[in-house]
């Protein structure tokens, strides 16, 4: 199984975009998440660090600039999903990824306290 690091910039990008007011509340992860046509535009008009940015893991020993390297999305490239943040503490957490969790749960905590969910 793959080991993964939390991704810094990622953080960093979506407490901004929480901070932003930039997130989606209701949402269904299996639907909105984005696929790989989706990705692939998206790498088409912005930079590997715009990409990574959506991404809270980065995969041990995966090369720089490959999709390979990223892991743990959060958004729809637009915008935080709550939906997608609950998806991250998830799977980091039943593959035993706790950094990873741990910074998804920290993430989910701080958009429920912006957007004012108790």
């Amino acid at each position: 199984m793959a080991t993964y690091a939390v991704n810094p910039a990622a953080v960093a990008h979506a407490r901004r975009l929480i901070e932003g007011r930039q997130y989606v509340l209701d949402s269904d992860w299996g639907v909105v998440q984005p696929r790989a046509e989706a990705e692939n535009a998206y790498l088409e008009n912005h930079s590997w660090d715009d990409y990574a940015a959506w991404h809270l893991g980065l995969t041990e020993g995966a090369n720089d600039g490959t999709k390979a390297r990223y892991a743990f999305g959060y958004g729809d490239l637009r915008r935080v999903h709550r939906s997608g943040l609950i998806a991250c503490v998830y799977r980091a957490s039943e593959w035993r990824h706790k950094a990873v969790e741990l910074a998804a749960h920290d993430l989910l905590q701080g958009l429920d306290q912006k957007a004012g969910i108790d």
